[in-house]
């Protein structure tokens, strides 16, 4: 079955009793035992509840996987899938990295002893010369936030297969619909189910999904231990935005390819970081293991001075953090998502002073445009006359 069907129909076929196409929220902790020594099959929603667990099969079947896992947030999430290392181990992990990953590594996971690498994923050379006998695990997100950078995951996956070390995958971005990383031999995949899963702005949650009988066994294990887990209501919301999940995902990407366009021409625009244009470091490798690009991209301005003016001035476009929702948001990740990592290694990634992230949302691309525009051309005329 194709995706766009399994994804609008998520739900729909497995409540037994009622036939109920959009599956209930079952409000409850606890749950009856028929007798002593017998289950249902759920005893305390902590361990599992009907409601997440639709949405569990759905995500691990999405994701090619063999669990899958909904947390409280795409950073539970992390912090459940980190829960899998302990003293002196250490982790290589993307250099354009999300701020809060950052932080969740450099803050929180060194008091466990485990340490952190940040390397090109996509430099094989560079994984290598990095890499260390106590190395567990790769963490790689493709593209990156916020500058798209491209991971060649059957390359690298296969590279940390061949060394004994876990393959963990930030999806987020492309989601299923678009790419599968599990099919391209990582080991474990994460969601910020916030963003293109839920596709609202209005649900909190995170998805991981694994491969193989004993991972799954120990996520398992860590997802009823740790608790950071999604309850029913919250599981009904994803489930619901899941269902457009191919509809949203074509216009987001029409959307954002229209506009990357468009910026990659305008006079005070210096770079545009979208995997969907020719010249973008990685567009082949993206080409080939995915079927699509994001919503998401950024650009840099020529001057720094544009930006306060062009935040002020955008209307349709909303100046707010997150991403992935139907509503255009635009982001400035020096001083909002990436804020927690130090400016000398934001800076030497690029992520500046200049450079502004657009989350591409559903509207028509003609009012966006014109209201990017409008700003832009306010914010130069500012400046200008200063």
């Amino acid at each position: 079955m194709k995706i766009e069907s399994r994804l609008a129909q998520i739900g729909s076929i497995s409540e037994p009793v009622t036939g109920a196409v959009s599956f209930p929220i079952y409000q409850s902790t606890a749950f009856r035992h028929p007798k002593l020594g017998q289950s249902t099959g759920f005893d305390y929603s902590r361990t599992k509840s009907p409601t997440r667990s639709v949405l569990e099969a759905a995500i691990a079947d999405l994701e090619s996987g063999d669990a899958g896992f909904a947390c409280s947030s795409g950073m539970a999430a992390l912090q459940t899938i980190f829960a899998l290392f302990g003293q002196g181990d250490h982790l290589l992990v993307s250099l354009d990295l999300y701020g809060g990953t950052y932080r969740l590594l450099e803050k929180v996971m060194t008091r466990f002893g485990v340490t952190s690498t940040y390397v090109d994923t996509n430099d094989l050379d560079a994984l290598e010369a990095n890499r260390k006998p106590n190395t567990r695990a790769i963490v790689i997100e493709t593209p990156t936030n916020p500058l798209m950078m491209i991971t060649d995951l059957a390359e690298v996956c296969g590279w940390a297969r061949k060394h004994g070390i876990l393959s963990i995958v930030d999806n987020t971005l492309l989601t299923p619909f678009f790419q599968r990383p599990i099919e391209l031999g990582a080991d474990i995949v994460i969601h910020s189910a916030t963003k293109y899963l839920g596709g609202h702005n209005d649900v909190l949650a995170g998805l991981i999904v694994t491969k193989g009988e004993e991972l799954s066994k120990e996520m398992a294990f860590l997802h009823n231990s740790i608790g950071a887990v999604l309850g029913p209501q919250d599981s009904w919301l994803l489930m619901r935005g899941m269902k457009t999940l191919a509809l949203r995902m074509e216009r987001h990407q029409y959307n954002a390819t229209r506009i990357a366009d468009w910026l990659l021409s305008h006079p005070h625009v210096a770079e545009v970081f979208y995997p969907a244009q020719p010249h973008h470091p990685g567009h082949d490798i993206q080409n080939r293991q995915s079927s699509g690009n994001t919503g998401i991209f950024s650009f840099k301005l020529k001057d720094a001075a544009y930006v306060e003016p062009i935040l002020r001035h955008i209307k349709l476009i909303a100046f707010a953090e997150s991403l992935g929702g139907v509503e255009s948001l635009m982001t400035y990740p020096a001083v909002q998502t990436h804020a927690d990592i130090p400016e000398e290694i934001r800076r030497q990634v690029g992520v500046d002073d200049r450079l502004l992230r657009f989350s591409v949302g559903v509207e028509h691309v003609d009012d966006l445009i014109a209201d990017l525009g409008n700003a832009i051309e306010q914010a130069y005329r500012e400046v200008a006359g200063s």
